[in-house]
């Protein structure tokens, strides 16, 4: 019998919190903040991409039931046919949310970045066009908090550099990663973090300039050591390490856009939920460490 934290399993929902911050950085770049409305979006985002991950293990399953037999299709304790209604279920949400949040710009949006999760998981997960495929997922992400406003291009882009650089990284998870990869990775977060003042509006204020500067430095304290760490052995255990600190690396980033834009306040959010990803991570190794389980 399924049970509502196997769907929270399958949805990878802690996750979900990396993807709060995107339609605040696409609204904030745009138009300097979310509208009345416009808090549905980052719901919008969080359905999403809970409808994506749904769809994932669906695809995986089969790959699944050899490299990681205890997720939740995998191990019997969600059909796939109920995994594949989750995913369904949420992407309609999604898109039902971004129209009430942003009206038909942001729904204009929403309509292709389903269809990009989809056609990621596929159909490009496996090869070489994943990355990108995934890094247009995230920038439309952040283009739908923007109501597709070219202001937010850049901002969009500078985030979807990094999600290309951490889903290279991941797929050395299982086998252990290449240089390539690992290469691809701290290139990546060396591009994003310098793109942070060029990619938000010209706010001239020493709080924005201040804030965005811290921003960018937590994010590569974030990101950095565990990427530095895979260059160094690319086991399967320090690409998982590298690749969990990158996809929580995203919300600094966030934040360092939303600061340099010139809303402080939103950006103390994000890194208040950034902090709250790093105390789950540290009881989530606590936690294996316990079981002797140090994958």
């Amino acid at each position: 019998m399924t049970t509502f934290r196997d769907v929270l399993e399958l949805v990878r929902a802690p996750a979900a919190l990396t993807v709060l911050g995107d339609t605040a950085v696409g609204a904030c770049t745009a138009a300097g903040g979310l509208s009345r409305q416009g808090w549905l979006l980052p719901l919008a985002s969080v359905a999403v991409y809970s409808g994506g991950m749904a769809l994932n293990d669906w695809a995986d399953r089969d790959l699944d039931a050899i490299e990681r037999p205890e997720r939740p299709i995998p191990s019997g304790r969600v059909t796939p046919r109920r995994a594949l209604a989750v995913a369904a279920g949420l992407g309609a949400v999604g898109l039902a949310l971004a129209a009430a949040g942003g009206g038909r710009r942001s729904l204009a949006v929403a309509v292709p970045l389903v269809a990009s999760v989809v056609a990621y998981d596929v159909v490009a997960k496996p090869t070489a066009a994943g990355p990108l495929a995934m890094a247009v997922c995230r920038g439309l992400d952040v283009l739908m908090g923007a109501g597709g406003s070219p202001r937010a291009l850049p901002a969009a882009l500078t985030i979807a550099v990094h999600t290309a650089g951490v889903t290279a990284l991941s797929r050395g998870e299982v086998h252990g990663g290449s240089s390539a990869d690992t290469g691809l990775a701290l290139a990546a977060t060396g591009a994003a973090a310098a793109a942070v003042d060029s990619a938000s509006p010209d706010v001239r204020t020493p709080l924005a300039r201040v804030t965005g500067a811290a921003g960018s430095a937590a994010y590569l304290a974030a990101a950095l050591p565990g990427q530095l760490a895979a260059a160094e052995d690319p086991s399967p255990e320090r690409v998982r390490d590298a690749t969990r600190a990158g996809i929580g690396a995203v919300v600094p980033l966030q934040a360092a856009l939303v600061a340099r834009s010139g809303a402080p306040v939103v950006a103390l959010g994000l890194m208040a939920v950034h902090a709250l990803i790093r105390l789950r991570g540290k009881a989530g190794r606590a936690g294996r460490r316990r079981r002797g389980d140090l994958t």
